[in-house]
């Protein structure tokens, strides 16, 4: 009983953070094939209605030679997280993982580190403000410096999401399970270089309904400086 009231407890925390006007960005590092993923995607969907918080699930192609090819896995999300290692001084990567801000890593459905690190980085300011609108299937991007931003400039990412997916698992690890996945990615594409001086301004051509996610961020694999969404 008391690890129910316990396990509660972090549920209920977990949802109820104060409302945030820079999002922070959580990336899961998951795969249809892997059996110790779905406490993780569960954690993801706990937060993926949240106006403060901005989560994306990356699906791995490593996992697809045991029995089951994940349908939404990307080489490219598998690029993008030894990026990641990398940048930690680490050789191998893993899932579940979860990438909080660009910069700190969580190991498995660990909920009480994910909540540290997200209140820790909500209540850090953001040094760029991205601001977007949409008009049919145009998508407008605007971002602006509101604090130092890196000498080297940043990149501009834009992420195309579906909202959640039901996928019956018929091999693999997770054979006989129906599982739900939330906020995954489909497309993850650089498009431009921004110095952090003046306004960068870019036009989207998104098909509309698609949830967009657009992000600034230090390299490919480093801090993540703003980001915003459109649902």
């Amino acid at each position: 009983m008391r690890l129910l009231v316990w396990c509660s407890a972090i549920w209920v925390a977990l949802a109820s953070f104060a409302a945030a006007d820079d999002p922070v960005v959580v990336e899961l590092y998951t795969s249809q094939g892997c059996s110790s993923c779905p406490p993780a995607d569960k954690m993801l969907a706990a937060l993926s209605d949240r106006s403060d918080i901005i989560v994306l699930a990356l699906h791995v192609d490593y996992w697809d030679y045991i029995g089951w090819k994940d349908e939404f896995a990307d080489p490219a999300h598998t690029v993008r997280q030894r990026g990641y290692a990398r940048a930690a001084g680490k050789r191998s990567i893993y899932t579940p993982q979860m990438v909080i801000g660009g910069v700190d890593r969580v190991a498995g459905a660990n909920t009480m580190q994910l909540m540290e690190y997200i209140e820790m980085h909500r209540r850090a300011a953001k040094p760029a403000a991205v601001t977007l609108g949409r008009d049919g299937d145009r998508v407008s991007v605007s971002i602006r410096a509101t604090g130092p931003m890196p000498s080297e400039g940043a990149v501009v990412q834009v992420a195309t999401v579906t909202p959640s997916a039901t996928v019956d698992i018929r091999r693999g690890e997770n054979a006989g399970r129906t599982l739900e996945y939330h906020n995954i990615v489909r497309k993850l594409i650089e498009i431009g270089e921004w110095n952090g001086r003046g306004t960068y301004r870019a036009s989207l051509k998104v098909p509309d309904g698609v949830r967009v996610v657009v992000f600034v961020q230090q390299s490919t694999s480093g801090p993540i400086l703003g980001a915003a969404q459109l649902r």
